[in-house]
Protein backbone atom coordinates (compact mmCIF):
# COMPACT_ATOMS: atom_id res chain seq x y z
CA UNK A 1 0.00 0.00 0.00
CA UNK A 2 1.24 3.48 -0.88
CA UNK A 3 0.32 6.32 1.48
CA UNK A 4 0.01 10.07 1.05
CA UNK A 5 -0.40 12.80 3.66
CA UNK A 6 -1.86 16.25 3.00
CA UNK A 7 -0.21 18.69 5.40
CA UNK A 8 0.19 21.91 3.43
CA UNK A 9 -2.52 23.84 5.26
CA UNK A 10 -1.61 26.82 7.42
CA UNK A 11 -3.45 25.69 10.56
CA UNK A 12 -4.70 29.24 10.99
CA UNK A 13 -7.52 28.36 13.39
CA UNK A 14 -5.12 26.63 15.77
CA UNK A 15 -2.77 29.63 15.69
CA UNK A 16 -5.64 32.03 16.42
CA UNK A 17 -6.44 29.92 19.46
CA UNK A 18 -2.88 29.97 20.82
CA UNK A 19 -1.44 26.72 19.41
CA UNK A 20 1.78 27.94 17.81
CA UNK A 21 3.28 24.65 16.64
CA UNK A 22 2.77 23.82 12.95
CA UNK A 23 -0.23 21.50 12.76
CA UNK A 24 1.80 18.40 11.71
CA UNK A 25 3.83 18.71 14.93
CA UNK A 26 0.88 19.22 17.30
CA UNK A 27 1.00 16.38 19.82
CA UNK A 28 -1.92 14.08 20.51
CA UNK A 29 -1.65 11.21 22.99
CA UNK A 30 2.11 11.76 23.24
CA UNK A 31 2.87 11.84 19.50
CA UNK A 32 3.07 14.52 16.83
CA UNK A 33 0.22 14.15 14.35
CA UNK A 34 2.68 13.49 11.51
CA UNK A 35 4.70 11.04 13.60
CA UNK A 36 1.56 9.09 14.48
CA UNK A 37 0.42 8.72 10.89
CA UNK A 38 3.83 7.60 9.66
CA UNK A 39 4.05 4.99 12.41
CA UNK A 40 0.59 3.65 11.65
CA UNK A 41 1.29 3.52 7.92
CA UNK A 42 4.53 1.65 8.50
CA UNK A 43 2.57 -0.90 10.52
CA UNK A 44 0.04 -1.36 7.70
CA UNK A 45 2.07 -2.61 4.75
CA UNK A 46 3.50 0.73 3.63
CA UNK A 47 5.43 0.49 0.37
CA UNK A 48 6.01 4.23 0.30
CA UNK A 49 4.88 7.41 2.08
CA UNK A 50 4.59 10.79 0.35
CA UNK A 51 4.00 14.00 2.29
CA UNK A 52 3.23 17.54 1.16
CA UNK A 53 3.94 20.54 3.41
CA UNK A 54 3.89 24.25 2.64
CA UNK A 55 6.97 26.38 2.07
CA UNK A 56 6.69 28.09 5.47
CA UNK A 57 6.96 24.86 7.47
CA UNK A 58 10.67 24.96 8.24
CA UNK A 59 10.14 23.21 11.59
CA UNK A 60 8.35 20.36 9.88
CA UNK A 61 11.10 20.05 7.26
CA UNK A 62 13.66 19.81 10.06
CA UNK A 63 11.55 17.19 11.83
CA UNK A 64 11.30 15.13 8.63
CA UNK A 65 15.07 15.27 8.15
CA UNK A 66 15.58 13.94 11.67
CA UNK A 67 12.86 11.26 11.58
CA UNK A 68 13.21 9.46 8.28
CA UNK A 69 10.70 6.57 8.00
CA UNK A 70 11.85 3.01 7.41
CA UNK A 71 10.11 2.87 4.01
CA UNK A 72 10.71 4.94 0.85
CA UNK A 73 9.68 8.47 1.77
CA UNK A 74 9.23 11.70 -0.17
CA UNK A 75 8.49 15.18 1.13
CA UNK A 76 7.03 17.64 -1.38
CA UNK A 77 7.46 21.26 -0.29
CA UNK A 78 4.84 23.41 -2.00
CA UNK A 79 2.30 25.99 -0.86
CA UNK A 80 -1.12 25.27 -2.31
CA UNK A 81 -4.53 27.00 -2.08
CA UNK A 82 -6.32 23.90 -0.84
CA UNK A 83 -6.31 20.16 -0.21
CA UNK A 84 -7.24 19.20 -3.76
CA UNK A 85 -4.33 21.19 -5.18
CA UNK A 86 -2.12 19.39 -2.66
CA UNK A 87 -3.51 16.09 -3.92
CA UNK A 88 -2.67 17.14 -7.49
CA UNK A 89 0.91 17.90 -6.42
CA UNK A 90 1.21 14.38 -4.98
CA UNK A 91 -0.51 12.62 -7.88
CA UNK A 92 2.67 11.96 -9.94
CA UNK A 93 3.98 9.86 -7.04
CA UNK A 94 0.81 7.78 -6.65
CA UNK A 95 0.79 5.87 -9.92
CA UNK A 96 2.50 2.66 -8.78
CA UNK A 97 -0.52 0.97 -7.20
CA UNK A 98 -3.33 1.33 -4.69
CA UNK A 99 -2.88 4.24 -2.31
CA UNK A 100 -4.43 5.69 0.82
CA UNK A 101 -4.63 9.46 1.15
CA UNK A 102 -5.51 11.43 4.27
CA UNK A 103 -4.97 14.80 5.91
CA UNK A 104 -2.40 15.10 8.68
CA UNK A 105 -4.98 16.07 11.33
CA UNK A 106 -7.21 12.99 10.98
CA UNK A 107 -7.53 11.02 14.23
CA UNK A 108 -8.89 7.46 14.23
CA UNK A 109 -8.46 4.22 16.15
CA UNK A 110 -5.54 2.16 14.93
CA UNK A 111 -7.40 -1.16 14.93
CA UNK A 112 -10.18 0.31 12.80
CA UNK A 113 -7.65 1.71 10.35
CA UNK A 114 -5.91 -1.67 10.06
CA UNK A 115 -9.28 -3.27 9.31
CA UNK A 116 -9.97 -0.60 6.70
CA UNK A 117 -6.65 -1.20 4.94
CA UNK A 118 -7.17 -4.97 4.96
CA UNK A 119 -10.59 -4.48 3.39
CA UNK A 120 -9.17 -2.22 0.70
CA UNK A 121 -6.45 -4.72 -0.10
CA UNK A 122 -8.93 -7.60 -0.28
CA UNK A 123 -11.66 -5.85 -2.27
CA UNK A 124 -9.79 -6.07 -5.55
CA UNK A 125 -12.90 -5.57 -7.67
CA UNK A 126 -13.65 -2.18 -6.11
CA UNK A 127 -12.14 1.08 -7.34
CA UNK A 128 -11.82 2.50 -3.87
CA UNK A 129 -12.70 2.39 -0.19
CA UNK A 130 -13.78 5.51 1.68
CA UNK A 131 -13.80 5.83 5.45
CA UNK A 132 -17.16 6.94 6.83
CA UNK A 133 -18.47 7.56 10.33
CA UNK A 134 -21.76 8.36 12.02
CA UNK A 135 -19.96 10.68 14.46
CA UNK A 136 -20.29 14.30 13.34
CA UNK A 137 -17.90 16.94 14.63
CA UNK A 138 -17.11 18.60 11.29
CA UNK A 139 -18.30 22.16 10.73
CA UNK A 140 -19.27 21.35 7.13
CA UNK A 141 -19.68 17.58 6.92
CA UNK A 142 -19.97 15.73 3.63
CA UNK A 143 -22.89 13.31 3.84
CA UNK A 144 -22.40 9.91 2.21
CA UNK A 145 -25.28 7.96 0.66
CA UNK A 146 -24.83 4.17 0.48
CA UNK A 147 -26.89 1.20 -0.67
CA UNK A 148 -27.40 -2.06 1.24
CA UNK A 149 -24.04 -3.40 0.04
CA UNK A 150 -22.29 -0.25 1.36
CA UNK A 151 -21.59 0.95 -2.16
CA UNK A 152 -21.43 4.73 -2.21
CA UNK A 153 -24.19 6.17 -4.37
CA UNK A 154 -23.61 9.86 -3.75
CA UNK A 155 -22.05 12.65 -1.71
CA UNK A 156 -24.22 15.50 -0.43
CA UNK A 157 -23.47 18.83 1.23
CA UNK A 158 -26.67 18.82 3.28
CA UNK A 159 -28.21 16.31 5.65
CA UNK A 160 -31.05 14.31 4.16
CA UNK A 161 -33.80 12.10 5.54
CA UNK A 162 -32.36 8.76 6.62
CA UNK A 163 -28.70 9.69 6.32
CA UNK A 164 -26.31 7.68 8.46
CA UNK A 165 -22.74 8.50 7.49
CA UNK A 166 -20.44 11.38 6.72
CA UNK A 167 -17.07 11.26 5.02
CA UNK A 168 -14.14 10.53 7.33
CA UNK A 169 -11.52 12.08 5.05
CA UNK A 170 -9.58 8.86 4.43
CA UNK A 171 -9.48 7.94 0.78
CA UNK A 172 -8.36 4.54 -0.54
CA UNK A 173 -8.07 4.75 -4.32
CA UNK A 174 -6.43 3.27 -7.41
CA UNK A 175 -4.23 5.20 -9.87
CA UNK A 176 -7.17 5.23 -12.32
CA UNK A 177 -8.80 7.86 -10.10
CA UNK A 178 -6.05 10.34 -10.95
CA UNK A 179 -7.54 10.88 -14.42
CA UNK A 180 -10.76 12.01 -12.72
CA UNK A 181 -8.70 14.35 -10.56
CA UNK A 182 -7.25 16.00 -13.67
CA UNK A 183 -10.72 16.26 -15.21
CA UNK A 184 -11.94 18.07 -12.09
CA UNK A 185 -9.25 20.71 -12.45
CA UNK A 186 -10.04 21.13 -16.13
CA UNK A 187 -13.69 21.73 -15.20
CA UNK A 188 -12.76 24.24 -12.51
CA UNK A 189 -13.86 21.96 -9.67
CA UNK A 190 -11.38 22.56 -6.86
CA UNK A 191 -12.79 20.85 -3.74
CA UNK A 192 -12.19 17.29 -2.60
CA UNK A 193 -15.93 16.72 -2.26
CA UNK A 194 -16.37 17.65 -5.91
CA UNK A 195 -13.70 15.10 -6.83
CA UNK A 196 -15.56 12.45 -4.88
CA UNK A 197 -18.80 13.28 -6.66
CA UNK A 198 -17.01 13.02 -10.00
CA UNK A 199 -15.80 9.54 -9.08
CA UNK A 200 -19.38 8.40 -8.50
CA UNK A 201 -20.61 10.05 -11.69
CA UNK A 202 -17.80 8.35 -13.61
CA UNK A 203 -19.06 4.97 -12.42
CA UNK A 204 -16.31 4.16 -9.94
CA UNK A 205 -17.18 1.43 -7.48
CA UNK A 206 -16.53 2.96 -4.07
CA UNK A 207 -17.10 0.98 -0.87
CA UNK A 208 -17.86 2.74 2.40
CA UNK A 209 -15.99 1.35 5.41
CA UNK A 210 -17.44 2.53 8.76
CA UNK A 211 -15.28 3.83 11.60
CA UNK A 212 -16.72 4.40 15.08
CA UNK A 213 -15.35 7.93 15.25
CA UNK A 214 -12.98 10.15 13.26
CA UNK A 215 -11.84 13.50 14.65
CA UNK A 216 -10.24 16.39 12.75
CA UNK A 217 -7.88 18.53 14.82
CA UNK A 218 -8.95 21.97 13.57
CA UNK A 219 -9.34 23.79 16.91
CA UNK A 220 -7.42 23.84 20.18
CA UNK A 221 -10.27 22.07 21.96
CA UNK A 222 -10.04 19.21 19.45
CA UNK A 223 -6.66 18.25 20.90
CA UNK A 224 -8.24 17.44 24.27
CA UNK A 225 -11.11 15.60 22.57
CA UNK A 226 -8.63 13.54 20.54
CA UNK A 227 -6.59 12.70 23.64
CA UNK A 228 -9.66 11.38 25.45
CA UNK A 229 -10.74 9.44 22.38
CA UNK A 230 -7.40 7.71 21.91
CA UNK A 231 -7.16 6.94 25.61
CA UNK A 232 -10.63 5.35 25.48
CA UNK A 233 -12.00 7.89 27.92
CA UNK A 234 -14.41 9.79 25.68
Amino acid sequence: MHYAILAAGEGSRLKQEGVMLPKPLVRVDGEALLERLIRIFEQNNAESITLIINEEMTEVRQWVEQHCPSVPFRCVVKSTPGSMHSFVALAPYLTAGRFCLTTVDTIFREDEFARYIRAFEELADWDGCMAVTDYIDDEKPLYVAVDQAMKITGFRDDAYCGFKYISGGIYGLTPRSLAVLNDCLAKGKLRMREFQRELVEAGFGLRAIPFSKIIDVDHAEDIAVANLFLQNRE
